[in-house]
Formats: C-alpha cells, structure tokens, sequence
C-alpha cells in the first residue's frame, strides 16, 4: 500500500520562492505502486538537503491552492522526480505519483485533479 515513510522535516530558507527556498533537514520517502506489478512498490527517497518550492502554482492562485498546504509532501516527491526524470520516471508517471501521494494523504477530490491536470498540462515534460 502506497505512503510516506518518514516525515517531512525543512529548513526555509529566506529567499524568493522561485529559489526554491524549502530544504530536506532529513531525508524523506515514499512508497509508490504506480506502474508497478500487482502488490509490487518501489521506494523514492528524497535525500537530505534537496531544494524544492512545493507547488509551483502561479501567484494569482495562492489564496486557493497556496505552494504548500496539505499536499505538500506529494509535491516534494513531485518536484524530485521532475528533477531528477532520466533516472526515476516520466512526465506522466511523475504526475501519476503526484495523484497517488495526493490520495495518500487524503487531499480533496477537486484539488487533486486540479493539480493533476496542471502538472500534466503545463509541467515538465521528459
């Protein structure tokens, strides 16, 4: 069953947040099933000191679907698989992953297609 492993503990960093200003203090991970084997994960570890800006959500948006919030933690393992494509997964599988973690953590319906459907629309594509 997909979830998170270990918390997810940051330093901010004072700085814009297209600097990505939010910092790993602890390594942090996540069971994924998607496009795995039936009752088959695999593991995504973010390591300590990876720098991430949450979502990247226009500016216009933040009063409904801020940068961090309770999907927070999906948008972490998100962003380091955007960053990190050629090793870990595709566009569509990053933002499959994304759907899943949002799940996991119960996120509301409306907001994790929302979401989806931006990341899948307007996200990295590799």
């Amino acid at each position: 069953m997909s979830s998170f492993t270990t918390p997810l503990i940051m330093v901010v960093h004072d700085l814009p947040i297209k600097q990505k200003p939010f910092e790993l203090y602890e390594s942090f991970s996540y069971w994924t099933s998607v496009n795995m084997p039936s009752g088959v994960e695999r593991l995504i570890r973010v390591p300590k000191g990876y720098r991430t800006d949450f979502a990247s959500v226009p500016r216009f948006m933040w009063r409904v679907l801020p940068p961090y919030g309770e999907y927070g933690k999906a948008a972490v393992i998100h962003d380091y698989l955007c960053d990190n494509n050629a090793h870990c997964a595709s566009s569509k599988e990053a933002a499959d992953i994304f759907f899943e973690a949002m799940t996991v953590l119960k996120v509301k319906a409306w907001k994790k297609y929302a979401m989806t459907w931006a990341v899948k629309l307007f996200g990295p594509k590799f």
